[in-house]
């Protein structure tokens, strides 16, 4: 750590305003790249009419997680938007803002006079990110989900065995679509505020499942393009090196062994003792032993057998051989590499329980952007945001009244 480093330093986008209409995960991922790293994001939910918030708090099951992991460092303001007067209040603080950002429906930001084009007038610096299932084109009217997109772009007819197509393991497209729109983000402020050619006006961007998912699979679309040959699915592919596997060992544990060069086969051979198979002429270069899958893997699979887990990682530890053990996402919360490091941070869950929230995968001079405050209550900074807007206690307090406003 430098020693700049070592007194607390400002984030970068401290002073950037952010309001967001966002639910799920594609949206409220990109709030919150930008608040872990210093913007004041806030996170307009709707109230009235039968919604209680923000519906992504009250997800069960595998969305149970959502809510609280997207949505830290964040403020929530609960209006009705429906309402005159809420919507007035939304305006007043889009007029204060640097970037809105959004998730919904084509055409439901248009409905409530909140599109890109109704506020640009408003507000000529804004900043306007929309997120959706397609970029403007053929498919655009379509309904998109990661699963939809995963399907139709590729992505799940690689990673299931061939005919069985199988969506990957975690939200993607979801995750990395908000990411780009956090990157498009940060490009329009770089263009708007540059001191030399800066615009000094906002824009619209725009960040996409579908095209997310084509981006992620380009690497295959490519390699047909250079080589001819289609890319099969993963658990089919041809291997690029001889030993890249799980192996089932000792009480039936299960970890990834890789043995990808030439002289780490030598490593390996040497550290297991197996110096029949590094005398053999047929297993001289990593291409040889790719042609010798069909019989050197076998051998290997009897060998490795009689070793645990443990004992496996900490051999190929010590000879800085590729290996990972076949964890649980669970198990990651007890993670020493992550404990010892702070890439988890202590969070109150919506329930009021301690738990552990996973930061951003960087580090800034050093340091990981924390956790400044968990995932905000239902309208919990509602009072103080209007309040800053110029309502008086009185108004905010009709408002509360009349169902305009919460919290």
């Amino acid at each position: 750590m430098s020693e700049a480093s070592s007194q607390p330093q400002r984030l970068p986008y401290e002073g950037l305003r952010v309001v967001e209409f966002t639910h799920m995960v594609m949206g409220p991922t990109c709030g919150m790249v930008l608040a872990d790293l210093g913007a004041e994001v806030i996170k307009v939910e709707p109230i009235g009419h039968g919604r209680e918030g923000d519906a992504t708090r009250q997800l069960i099951g595998s969305g149970a997680g959502f809510f609280p992991m997207f949505n830290r460092n964040k403020k929530s303001l609960a209006l009705d938007l429906q309402t005159p007067e809420g919507l007035e209040a939304v305006l007043r603080l889009i007029a204060t803002a640097d970037i809105v950002s959004e998730n919904f429906k084509p055409g439901t930001m248009a409905k409530l006079g909140l599109d890109y084009a109704s506020l640009k007038a408003l507000n000529p610096r804004l900043i306007y990110v929309s997120h959706k299932g397609f970029l403007p084109g053929p498919y655009e009217h379509r309904t998109a989900l990661d699963e939809v997109v995963q399907m139709m772009g590729g992505l799940a007819y690689m990673t299931g065995r061939p005919g069985d197509p199988l969506r990957a393991g975690t939200s993607v497209n979801d995750i990395m679509g908000g990411m780009f729109g956090a990157i498009g983000a940060m490009a329009a402020l770089a263009q708007r505020d540059h001191p030399t050619h800066g615009t000094g006006r906002g824009q619209e961007i725009q960040s996409a499942l579908f095209e997310n998912n084509v981006f992620l699979v380009a690497q295959h679309m490519m390699q047909f393009a250079v080589t001819g040959q289609a890319a099969a699915p993963m658990p089919a592919r041809i291997s690029a090196w001889a030993v890249y596997d799980v192996f089932e060992v000792k009480d039936g544990e299960q970890i990834f062994l890789a043995v990808v060069s030439d002289s780490a086969w030598a490593v390996f051979c040497k550290v297991f003792n197996l110096a029949d198979l590094q005398a053999d002429e047929r297993l001289k270069t990593n291409n040889d032993r790719v042609r010798a899958r069909a019989w050197m893997m076998p051998l290997l699979r009897e060998r490795m057998a009689a070793y645990s887990a443990a004992e496996l990682s900490a051999i190929f530890e010590t000879n800085a051989l590729p290996f990972a053990p076949i964890t649980r996402p669970e198990a990651l919360l007890q993670d020493p590499h992550l404990l010892a490091t702070g890439g988890l941070a202590p969070i109150t869950l919506p329930d009021g329980r301690p738990g552990k929230a996973v930061l951003l995968p960087i580090t800034l001079d050093g340091q990981r952007p924390g956790v400044r405050a968990s995932a905000p209550q239902l309208g919990e900074h509602t009072a103080a945001l209007l309040s800053e807007l110029g309502y008086d206690a009185t108004a905010i307090a009709g408002m509360q009244a009349r169902g305009v406003a919460r919290g």
